[in-house]
């Protein structure tokens, strides 16, 4: 049978329908289009994408957050999967889009996350970046090295005097701290704060802020997001330089443990470590004792 018979395509504006990477619902002011493309079989959705259209042309899912990409159901046929981007090319092609980029997410957000890379490469799609994120998988994993730590971390916090804070954001205080412990070692500071105070106040289940505190100050801080449902995602942290705090990254990592714990989140995303024209060797080794796989986030580009 002819696939085109058992699969149609639809295109709806991407605010017509809530989703569980909720990141996908957010527009911003610079793209003419926010689209969602969907894979439809019998009236259920077997795959979908969100993609937003420039005004030059340019199609991108997504930009400026982690990632865009295809989503889609297990039992999905690669045939039909290759239909689904074939189709989207076609749709984009009619709306005057030039190129399409696609930044798709890390296999443990997509279980087909191989299939889908390996199909965006057979129809000509160019690899323009790559991303390695470090993974800390498992439920009872995370529980496991919880209770494995519990001693040796409780011990450090004890010593160091410190106060733990951790739960939803009640006030945006810390963005500061964090632009300027970062700009005094030197980080470069990328933090849209005001795009991030916009997210939060709309979806303030989704963020989290973990404080260590000595006498009444914060010393650090660390803002973990659920990207997805099943997911916390490390997102941004930084210690203060002058607090002398030993081991201070180490400590607020057990902490995104605990978290995720109390989330019953089934994995956690300790995100990329790179530099521009190098992977950051020492980030990934501080990661690595925290982390049980490692995934690529891809990013590829292709002319219409």
């Amino acid at each position: 049978m002819d696939i085109s018979n058992q699969y149609q395509l639809e295109v709806q504006d991407s605010r017509a329908e809530i989703k569980d990477y909720f990141l996908a619902n957010e527009q911003l002011p610079e793209y003419r289009e926010y689209l969602d493309f969907k894979l439809v079989k019998k009236g259920k959705v077997k795959a979908w994408i969100t993609i937003c259209i420039s005004e030059e042309g340019k199609a991108i899912s997504l930009p400026q957050v982690p990632f865009g990409g295809i989503w889609m159901q297990d039992s999905l046929s690669s045939e039909a999967l290759e239909y689904f981007i074939l189709m989207i090319q076609e749709e984009l092609r009619k709306r005057g889009v030039l190129e399409l980029e696609i930044t798709q997410a890390p296999k443990p957000y997509q279980s087909n996350h191989d299939l889908v890379n390996y199909l965006l490469f057979k129809l000509g799609f160019r690899q323009e970046k790559v991303l390695a994120h470090q993974f800390f998988l498992g439920k009872k994993k995370i529980k496991k090295l919880i209770q494995s730590e519990q001693d040796r971390f409780q011990k450090r916090i004890k010593e160091g005097d410190l106060t733990i804070r951790k739960g939803p954001i009640s006030n945006f205080g810390f963005l500061q701290e964090i632009r300027s412990w970062n700009q005094s070692r030197g980080y470069d500071s990328n933090l849209d704060e005001t795009r991030l105070i916009t997210q939060v106040s709309e979806y303030p289940e989704r963020y989290f802020l973990i404080s260590l505190e000595k006498k009444g100050q914060a010393v650090a801080h660390t803002l973990a997001t659920r990207l997805t449902s099943e997911s916390l995602y490390y997102f941004q942290s930084a210690i203060d330089p002058k607090s002398q705090l030993k081991q201070g990254g180490e400590i607020l990592l057990y902490q995104l443990f605990i978290l995720a714990m109390e989330l019953k989140v089934d994995f956690i995303d300790l995100g990329s470590s790179d530099q521009p024209s190098s992977a950051n060797h020492n980030l990934m080794f501080f990661k690595s004792r925290f982390s049980n796989d490692i995934s690529n986030k891809v990013t590829w580009v292709r002319k219409l």
